[in-house]
Parts: structure tokens; C-alpha cells; sequence
């Protein structure tokens, strides 16, 4: 279903030195650093997985994501999902995928939540009997009634991460594309996403790629895990398998298990990341 070869993007970004001297030079001469955000980074997903994307900040996830939402176009690299290339075909690739950026908003900040569900309704040309059905849905699990009239910037963080989501899927995509949808949540918030992420994998058969930091969010959804870092695709397997590895130290006679985030911490120094 989806399938990344051999992809790398590298930026160009200006630089120059601090003061008004070094800012009437970089009018003149502007130099660049180059930045590779991937390096040659191949997988495939399969209809139906979910796959947890991990890695530090700054290692690759975003770029990953937004290639594969056909926002951006790799330096080099073949990416086919459903047998499109996204960022030829955005047109037609963007009625299958959901994607959700948890610093970023796809509602209008000043218009009621359903107001910014029906413009989306209208983007992607759903018909009103589907959309009808998603929308009943969605506002049911997510418990939405109490505030889908009210403006997205009078929403709380989870409040509007719940908005989020229900609007990736109004459309009913095959994909969903999640770039850390949890961030900022309470426990009751990021139960309820696990929850609903878990249901439209089982019911719908929705594939997911989930991008995070919180690994109570891999541990609750997923047992593929991908790990970046600098880039560069440096594990692909087993989520237990990886734990299972750092899960435990022992202290005299007792093995004590260890928190989520200690196993994480080391599994970044071993990889060197």
C-alpha cells in the first residue's frame, strides 16, 4: 500500500553572521548550509498496520510525513501509495489519506467547529449521506455535541485535537497520517484518541502511521515500530522485541522493570541519535 525508496531531502538554508555589517554582505553574497533532513530512507507499510514512527526531534518524522502527504518533494526517491506518486497526483491522493500535524491546524480558527466541517465536506466533494453518517459518528465518540458550534479559538488543546482528528476523517480515508496528535493531551484526551485509532483500525481497516514522543501512544496502539535518526532509518521490527531488550535492570537480587521513557532514553544512546 504504501511504499518509500530510497527517499532523501536536503535543505538549503541561508545563514549569516550576526550585525548590520554581515547583513548589507548577505544582500550582495548569500551563503547556504545544506541540511539532509533523510538520507536514502526505504520502507513499505501494508494495508491495515499500525505503524509507530519514532525518533528524536529533529530526526526525519516530519519530512517523512509530509512527503508522504505530497506536500513536499523529495531530493531524490521513488514513493508510491495506492500506486500514486503524492506530490504528482495531490489531487487525487488527498481524497484517500487523513493527515493530522499536532502543531498545526486544518479548521478555521474564527468559524464555529461545523462550519469548518462542512467546508471540508465541500473540499472533498463527500456526498451528504456519507458525511452525514462520518459526522453522527465522530461526534458521538468524541463526544462533540457540547462544543461543535462553538469557534475553534475558544477550544481547549483537546478539545480542538479531537476537532482534528474528526475532520481527518470526514472523508473516510484509507490513510491516516498522524504527526504527534496526542501532544499537550490529558490522560482522558489521549485514552479516548487511543481508543478511537484502535476502532477505525479494527472496523474500517483505516491503515495508520503515527508520529510521536509519547511512547504510552506506540505502547497502547502499535508493536511495528520504525526508529529515525539524523535522517537515516535505523530500526524497523518489533516494539517488544526492542523493549524487551532495555526492559529490565537489576539492583542486587530484584529485576525491576523499567518506565517507558527510561528504555527510549537508552535505546536513542545506543543508536547514537
Amino acid at each position: 500500500m504504501i511504499k518509500f525508496e530510497n527517499i532523501s531531502k536536503t535543505y538549503k538554508i541561508a545563514k549569516r553572521e550576526p550585525g548590520l555589517k554581515a547583513a548589507f554582505k548577505s544582500l550582495i553574497k548569500r551563503e547556504y548550509t545544506k541540511i539532509e533532513a533523510l538520507k536514502n530512507v526505504s520502507f513499505s507499510i501494508n494495508r491495515g498496520e499500525i505503524v509507530g514512527y519514532i525518533g528524536p526531534n529533529g530526526a526525519g518524522k516530519s519530512t517523512t510525513i509530509k512527503i508522504l502527504s505530497g506536500i513536499l518533494v523529495p531530493t531524490s526517491g521513488n514513493c508510491k501509495i495506492l500506486d500514486r506518486t503524492p506530490w504528482e497526483n495531490r489531487i487525487t491522493h488527498v481524497k484517500n489519506i487523513g493527515v493530522v500535524f499536532g502543531q498545526r491546524s486544518q479548521l478555521m480558527w474564527d468559524i464555529p467547529v461545523l462550519d469548518s466541517f462542512e467546508l471540508l465536506r465541500d473540499i472533498y466533494r463527500v456526498p451528504v449521506s456519507v458525511y452525514k453518517n462520518n459526522l453522527d459518528e465522530l461526534v458521538s465518540i468524541f463526544n462533540l455535541d457540547e462544543f461543535i458550534s462553538t469557534p475553534v479559538r475558544q477550544l481547549s488543546l483537546g478539545q480542538r485535537m479531537r476537532c482534528e482528528i474528526a475532520a481527518s476523517l470526514l472523508h473516510s480515508p484509507q490513510i491516516l497520517f498522524l504527526d504527534e496528535p496526542t501532544i499537550g493531551l490529558d490522560a482522558v484526551s489521549k485514552v479516548a484518541i487511543r481508543n478511537f485509532i484502535k476502532r477505525i483500525n479494527k472496523e474500517h481497516d483505516v491503515t495508520v502511521m503515527l508520529t510521536t514522543h509519547d511512547m504510552g501512544d506506540v505502547d497502547a496502539l502499535t508493536d511495528r515500530v520504525m526508529l529515525i535518526g539524523k535522517g537515516q532509518l535505523l530500526y524497523d521490527g518489533s516494539f517488544t522485541q526492542m523493549k524487551a531488550k532495555y526492559n529490565t535492570e537489576k539492583q542486587d537480587i530484584e529485576i525491576k522493570s523499567r518506565p517507558i521513557e527510561e528504555i527510549m532514553a537508552d535505546v536513542y544512546k545506543d543508536y547514537s541519535i
